[in-house]
């Protein structure tokens, strides 16, 4: 198989543009000995005849146009090729994994994936979902490259390998029964609570949540149901089966379900991006960070 110079492949382009030795030198910035000499090279690997006398000049023979006929598609690949590899460094092309918990998909991620599709639409995101402690693990491993986490879930502030961007403060608010007698009281605190029937999930970041959160207002509470998903926990709240704390991110609404500010004693999580330590600087993932830095904004103040 011929040998394939691409540098001597664009001097022999050149010089069918140019018509002439000493203008293609001129172009290239080559003396015109060092253009001659390298076409001699180029015919030598190739086998093959690639220029003829004509005079004073020189002209292109059949087996040379034949040669730039067909590589003129290679040159076209690799000036994509280069357009595509701008687009990345500038951050407007890249593929970026994604590891977020489950309140943070439909809250965050979708609304920056959304964002992004309009303004950088060659900007990939690959979203998995997964607990926001288990997005470390994936982080960590180089299954993703972005964690959307709790900062609680973090497994050290020191750990050298990971930076955190700070992306919002999420408060808990209280899910009530609509016939509840604080359903429509002036001000609801955690304290007003503590006899009541709670119902969350029995291990994991919820659970840890939930007790921590009572805890801190001074009760044990007592879990009269356990269930993880949302959509669990506020069926059995409508039913008056028992009251919840709901993240304010996850957006959960229910008609049947009163969502109450708390007062002074109001729980917060705090949401974090991670990604590894000196990847931060990377083009695509700094779009991707901004994108959800953007989607987190101020949380929505919930209907009592």
């Amino acid at each position: 198989m011929a040998e394939w110079d691409l540098r001597k492949l664009r001097i022999l382009r050149t010089l069918r543009e140019r018509g002439t030795v000493t203008a293609t030198a001129e172009a290239l910035h080559m003396t015109p000995s060092a253009v001659s000499q390298q076409l001699t090279n180029l015919a030598a690997q190739l086998g093959v005849k690639l220029l003829e006398a004509q005079g004073r000049r020189v002209r292109l023979t059949d087996a040379a146009r034949l040669v730039l006929a067909r590589t003129e598609a290679v040159f076209e690949q690799l000036e994509r090729a280069d357009a595509a590899l701008a687009a990345y460094a500038r951050g407007e092309a890249g593929e970026v994994r994604v590891g977020a918990f489950s309140t943070a998909v439909p809250a965050l991620v979708v609304p920056a994936v959304r964002e992004l599709g309009a303004t950088h639409p060659e900007v990939t995101v690959r979203v998995r979902e997964a607990e926001a402690a288990a997005a470390y693990d994936l982080l960590a491993a180089g299954e993703v490259d972005l964690a959307v986490s709790l900062a609680a879930e973090a497994p050290s502030a020191a750990d050298p390998r990971f930076t955190h961007v700070p992306l919002l403060t999420d408060p808990l608010d209280v899910a009530l029964p609509p016939g509840h007698p604080l359903a429509g009281a002036a001000a609801v605190t955690l304290t007003d609570l503590a006899a009541e029937s709670w119902i969350f999930g029995g291990s994991g970041p919820w659970s840890d949540i939930t007790r921590r959160a009572c805890e801190t207002a001074g009760f044990s509470p007592h879990q009269g149901h356990s269930a993880a998903g949302w959509t669990a926990i506020l069926a059995m709240v409508e039913a008056g089966m028992g009251v919840a704390l709901v993240p304010r991110m996850a957006a959960a609404r229910r008609e049947g379900v009163v969502m109450r500010e708390l007062g002074t004693d109001r729980p917060v999580r705090h949401v974090v991006a991670a990604v590894r330590r000196g990847a931060e600087g990377g083009a695509a993932v700094g779009r991707v960070l901004k994108a959800l830095a953007d989607a987190a904004g101020p949380p929505a103040i919930p209907r009592a």
